[in-house]
């Protein structure tokens, strides 16, 4: 799952190709919701704006939460050559951190007495839709953000796609992690290896 941009020093280096995260859906999909976030914090949770559901705490962890979701997928991506175990980590931190946000965002819609929208909502299936967009980016979803409710359901919606990817993607890290081994258990076959042969 890995997308493996970074090259080792011809074949059979010890560092497996690693890193490319900006290609992993699930970190395209984060760094949506991330700056969707900043836009929705920004709009919508300023003292100027809401007078139920304010509060600079729940404001900087909401984007610090967001924030987590994207640079976690980054980091294990990058750790990947040299730590199988330390980019499945990384990436539950990374879920772990996008689960947190999506319960502000029910938090939110229940404080301020607005409507989390149904799965089966046709403005949710609309939003589900966009996913398949190529090129898509945070402002794909502008016209959503005209109000709160809206906002704050679009970006539930685009939470659980995203976790939906990392659930996917941990769940294939761990395989390829039982199947194959991770760096130290490979670097010690490629050790045996070389001495077999020297």
């Amino acid at each position: 799952m890995t997308d493996k941009t970074n090259k080792t020093n011809g074949s059979g280096g010890l560092i497996p190709p690693h890193g490319g995260y900006r290609k992993l859906a699930s970190y395209q999909s984060a760094e949506i919701v991330f700056d969707l976030n900043v836009e929705f914090c920004e709009k919508y949770l300023s003292n100027r704006t809401n007078r139920t559901y304010r509060s600079y705490r729940t404001y900087d962890q909401m984007i610090q939460a967001a924030r987590s979701g994207k640079q976690n997928i980054a980091e294990g991506s990058v750790a990947s050559g040299t730590s199988k175990k330390t980019e499945i980590k990384l990436m539950n931190v990374a879920r772990a951190s996008l689960e947190e946000l999506l319960v502000d965002y029910q938090d939110f819609l229940r404080a301020n007495k607005l409507t989390l929208w149904d799965k089966s909502d046709p403005r949710v299936c609309a939003v589900r839709k966009l996913c398949y967009s190529s090129n898509r980016t945070c402002e794909t979803y502008e016209t959503y953000f005209g109000d709160a409710e809206s906002a704050a359901n679009i970006l539930i919606c685009l939470i659980h796609q995203t976790n939906f990817l990392l659930d996917r993607q941990i769940k294939s890290l761990e395989s390829d992690f039982l199947k194959n081994g991770g760096f130290t258990e490979n670097l010690y076959k490629k050790r045996v290896e070389y001495r077999k042969n020297n």
